[in-house]
């Protein structure tokens, strides 16, 4: 570990590898600890307007294609997100890019001298430094993914200037609980008066304590998937927009909209958050966002390889949808390493009738789901072309000389389990 003289001339994996040791725990909820430092260091409130996404599922589609569209309407956007696949920088970005090592480096050491005996998290650091850095940067607007739940998240620190909700699913239960409409709640704990909120799912598909929470503490404008804004698909397989009013009407143009990669559910949410933001969009800086956004590791397509991270319930049953709908010559094979805090068994049995072919990787750590648990639920599913292997590079090797040309390949279960197979993504291309 590095010590305190030597803080000036660390670079940032050794940064990193002190944050990982200065907290007991590594999740820590709550935003006291947080709220005395950011205040020391002058960031309660960031420069331009700033839009928090909070959800179960969606969120990182959600703001990829919100800082997309941004972007090509010509506005300066900062965006954090978590966590990261290959690089710590990918979770501050600016303008599309991450930002360098010694930016964050330097704000490190801004928050280490303004914290004194306040102990922080690896993920409170990491907060703070992307407040910092939006404050010096001032991008007209600031995109703030929450990591965990909603209320007690570290991004929700600062106030936003509208808020998207985009599902609510059993995720994180150790620390959110089992109970969805109270997770609901947590979850929209971003919310605040007279702003604008947009929920991105529909009645019945997402527990109701989103809307009532929105409801009592008056926000300004509560738009809902499928009751003040809809979409639909073409039958050329394009698919529009529309906005709607208290009686279920169409209340504006209806936008007839380009395929795009990512979920339509979230582009939807997109365009109405962006209707309600207050940034002046055209139509074509819109189009071309949407198209143009692309998100790693969800439904990432890498010649005959498909990565998504996908870890819950909610998000198998989406991806098993996709996947079956795209057609294939050979077989679904699939390469899965996963976390024990996940909902294990019952994604597995939401995946197993895709694919005859399963690659178990043991991913490292305590949190580690033990591959042999992986293949043991796998056969009660009746999946018998089962193996296990060491790491995820090992059952990667395997997966390359044991599949061909018309075989198509998931890789799911964890960031970790992705991460490791986009190290060598080089090795997926023909």
């Amino acid at each position: 570990m590095i010590s305190d003289t030597d803080l000036k001339q660390a670079g940032l994996d050794e940064w990193l590898n002190r944050l990982e040791s200065l907290h007991p725990t590594e999740i820590d909820l709550g935003l006291e600890r947080l709220r005395k430092v950011a205040g020391r260091l002058g960031v309660e409130t960031l420069p331009g307007k700033v839009i928090t996404v909070a959800g179960t599922n969606g969120k990182g589609s959600t703001v990829a294609m919100l800082d997309s569209v941004l972007r090509q309407a010509g506005y300066k956007t900062g965006c954090y997100t978590s966590p990261h696949f290959l690089r710590y920088n990918e979770r501050i970005c600016l303008n599309g890019h991450p930002v360098p090592d010694q930016m964050i480096c330097d704000a490190f050491l801004r928050i280490e001298a303004a914290r004194q005996d306040i102990s922080l998290t690896y993920f409170e650091f990491g907060t703070l430094a992307a407040f910092l850095i939006f404050s010096d940067e001032a991008p007209d607007v600031s995109i703030l993914e929450i990591g965990l739940g909603g209320r007690l998240d570290a991004a929700n620190l600062i106030d936003p200037d509208l808020a998207i909700v985009t599902t609510v699913a059993l995720d994180h239960e150790s620390w959110l609980g089992s109970d969805l409409e109270q997770i609901g709640r947590e979850k929209a704990g971003i919310f605040r008066k007279d702003i604008p909120v947009v929920i991105g799912s529909e009645a019945g598909k997402i527990p109701a304590s989103v809307r009532e929470e929105a409801l009592r503490i008056g926000a300004s404008d509560i738009s809902q998937l499928g009751q003040e804004y809809r979409w639909f698909t073409e039958a050329d397989g394009s698919w529009s927009w529309q906005s709607l009013d208290d009686d279920g009407k169409i209340s504006e143009e209806c936008l007839l909209l380009p395929a795009v990669s990512l979920p339509t559910d979230n582009a939807a949410t997109v365009i109405q958050a962006l209707n309600r933001s207050g940034f002046d969009i055209s139509t074509e800086a819109l189009y071309r966002g949407l198209q143009s956004a692309s998100l790693t590791g969800r439904m990432q397509s890498i010649g005959r390889f498909v990565l998504d991270v996908a870890h819950n319930p909610h998000a198998a049953h989406y991806i098993a949808e996709k996947l079956q709908s795209m057609p294939v010559k050979g077989r679904r094979v699939a390469l899965v390493g996963m976390l024990d805090d996940k909902d294990v068994e019952s994604v597995l049995n939401i995946m197993a009738p895709v694919f005859s072919s399963w690659y178990i990787a043991q991913l490292e750590g305590p949190r580690a789901t033990p591959a042999l648990r992986i293949q043991e639920y796998l056969a009660n599913e009746q999946q018998t072309d089962c193996r296990v292997f060491p790491h995820v590079a090992e059952a990667l090797d395997a997966v390359l000389a044991e599949t061909g040309a018309d075989d198509q390949v998931l890789v799911f279960g964890s960031f970790l389990t992705v991460a490791g197979v986009l190290e060598v993504k080089e090795r997926l291309l023909p």
